[in-house]
């Protein structure tokens, strides 16, 4: 009776997922999932204490971020089919709390009106596929260029994370020291993942992580969960702040902030999708319509939509998916089971808690790597694709931000056609994007 039921349940799974047409298992689906979610949790524990600092309530920060991340993970799953997760960024929620708030005195229940009137224009500018248009016409080179951009940024929060890098007065970066002990429980992490990864073994990154966390409770680097369940948190002094505040929207400051927030989220999203498509081999070259890139768009401004109304920040497609598609995640069962374990983060909250950075940085490293490996589908020897391709990759960490490497690079890519003599072989919505491009860099300047 039980073969018969897990029969029924992998057909199911397999008619809804398209698994063999994706050269992928259920196996390797969940436990692509899983390693998502394990490097990507910290966001359930990050996002409270950096939006906290608004005054929020930071138990109501907490269920409102894994909400929003169930929502976009369950669109991407089972509108898109594709192995990316969303959840409330870190650049997001860095610009709400510290820029918005605390900088421009804008009480946080405005602030998440703001958000949601932003959402709604996202998804307007989603459903007229204006976003959709925008990937679709991105020049192959510049796309492969996201990807690499992606991987160097992936990379280097991981060694930022781990405490591999430290600030330097003269150069600004320079290698740490290797006095602090729990920079050695990332060196300890990174060891044996490498060797997993050599030696092929199955969901090498999930039990590096895994090994990792153990070796750092027994040392003492990493604290024993004071508890395995706790209640969940009420979402009540949070809930619905964005509706009942939507009037304070219209005026000239809040009109700016929503454009900004739009606009981050826009492209921000847009070149996180394409980068992971281009690293999963789910965004062919040969491709002029990338397949169900719409509908992907669309789970990012549909978790944007709740994230405002349970009172978070804006979405956005993580970048940590690249750890799940390193691992073979192809279709929407990875990020379905990256919202079951959302779900379940509601009850067991404290155990999140051994996952630090220290653990997730080697992964973050690694993965880097793997997404680098673009690089060689780039034409090096043609200077319109060449320069923008390098100003994408350098920018995204150098930066420390995706959607300036990406905008740089368009910007670039248009500025060095029409000098080049080839503007008419330069689309349309590359123009427009140029001219949006722009508008955000002007703006944010302004923000800041």
């Amino acid at each position: 009776m039980g073969d018969n039921s897990q029969k029924i349940n992998d057909n199911i799974l397999e008619r809804t997922f398209d698994l063999k047409a994706n050269q992928t298992t259920v196996r390797q689906e969940i436990v692509a999932g899983t390693t998502i979610f394990v490097a990507m949790s910290y966001i359930l524990f990050v996002n409270p204490t950096v939006l906290g600092a608004t005054g929020m309530d930071q138990g109501a920060i907490f269920v409102a971020t894994a909400l929003a991340a169930i929502i976009g993970c369950l669109a991407t799953a089972f509108l898109a089919n594709y192995p990316i997760a969303i959840a409330p960024s870190l650049g997001s929620n860095a610009f709400f709390a510290y820029t918005v708030v605390l900088g421009m005195k804008v009480p946080w229940q405005t602030a998440l009106a703001g958000v949601f009137v932003a959402s709604i224009l996202f998804l307007l500018v989603t459903i007229f596929k204006v976003r959709e248009k925008i990937i679709n016409n991105i020049p192959a080179d510049l796309k492969s260029a996201i990807a690499a951009g992606i991987g160097l940024f992936v990379a280097f929060v991981g060694l930022q994370n781990g405490g591999l890098v430290q600030t330097d007065k003269s150069t600004l970066l320079t290698i740490t020291n290797f006095h602090n002990p729990t920079v050695w429980l990332t060196v300890f992490g990174l060891v044996l993942t490498l060797i997993l990864v050599a030696k092929k073994v199955p969901a090498n990154m999930l039990i590096g992580m895994a090994v990792t966390s153990i070796v750092g409770i027994v040392t003492g680097l990493i604290k024993m969960p004071h508890a395995i369940v706790a209640p969940i948190p009420s979402l009540k002094p949070t809930f619905g702040q964005a509706l009942f505040h939507i009037q304070d929207v219209f005026n000239p400051q809040m009109i700016t902030v929503v454009i900004i927030f739009f606009l981050v989220a826009f492209f921000d999203t847009t070149g996180t999708v394409v980068g992971l498509l281009e690293q999963a081999g789910l965004m062919k070259r040969s491709e002029k319509v990338s397949p169900r890139v719409g509908k992907a768009l669309l789970s990012d401004a549909t978790a944007m939509i709740g994230s405002s109304i349970f009172g978070s920040s804006p979405t956005s497609a993580y970048v940590e998916s690249s750890t799940g598609i390193a691992v073979g995640g192809r279709t929407g069962l990875t990020s379905l089971t990256v919202a079951v374990f959302f779900a379940a983060s509601l009850f067991f909250s404290p155990l999140l808690a051994v996952v630090t950075s220290q653990v997730t940085a080697p992964i973050m490293i690694i993965v880097g790597s793997y997404m680098v490996k673009s690089l060689g589908n780039i034409d090096w020897s043609k200077f319109e694709s060449a320069f923008p391709a390098f100003v994408t990759i350098a920018g995204m960490p150098l930066f420390y931000d995706i959607s300036y490497g990406f905008a740089f690079g368009v910007m670039s890519y248009v500025i060095i056609m029409i000098a080049e003599g080839k503007a008419k072989k330069v689309h349309p919505i590359m123009y427009l994007a140029f001219v949006v491009f722009l508008f955000l860099l002007i703006a944010m300047n302004q923000a800041h």
